[in-house]
């Protein structure tokens, strides 16, 4: 019987918690300057950068390939520095049916901890769990935070 699974990737950073959550909710058309060791490109496809509800594809390196991702905005919580994001086809499709990520971002000491939480569920029994993303999310986040560093 298949079963929503969730796992919970944590990264610490340096940038503050409001400027690390505003490069996500705010400049994802800026994401292919700030981790162009991953993100090769994003178009919007639907609504604006910033709406909830819009659609954007996502072109991206997953373990030495090249990816692409169809992603809608399902929630922002700009209170509590939290995005949800879930996927609506591509890559990751094949793989697991339902996916859903969600970055929540504290602050921490003088930096601040970004967490990634997936919710997904897989397409079958030897399907494995999502580890590589769970990588792909931490140097996605070291990336943004070196770029914010830099670009002060």
């Amino acid at each position: 019987m298949a079963q929503i699974r969730r796992m919970d990737c944590k990264v610490e950073v340096k940038s503050s918690a409001d400027r690390f959550f505003d490069a996500f909710n705010t400049k994802a058309h800026l994401m292919p300057k700030m981790s162009t060791r991953l993100i090769s490109d994003v178009k919007l496809l639907q609504g604006d950068w910033n709406s909830l509800g819009s659609v954007r594809m996502w072109y991206y390196a997953s373990q030495g390939k090249s990816a692409a991702c169809k992603e809608v905005r399902e929630n922002v919580d700009e209170k509590n520095r939290t995005i949800v994001y879930g996927i609506l086809e591509g890559e990751i499709s094949n793989y697991y049916k339902t996916w859903k990520s969600t970055l929540n971002v504290t602050p921490n000491g003088e930096g601040s901890l970004a967490k990634w939480t997936i919710e997904y569920e897989k397409q079958n029994d030897h399907v494995p769990e999502p580890l590589n993303y769970c990588d792909f999310y931490a140097i996605w986040s070291k990336d943004v935070d070196a770029y914010l560093l830099n670009a002060k």
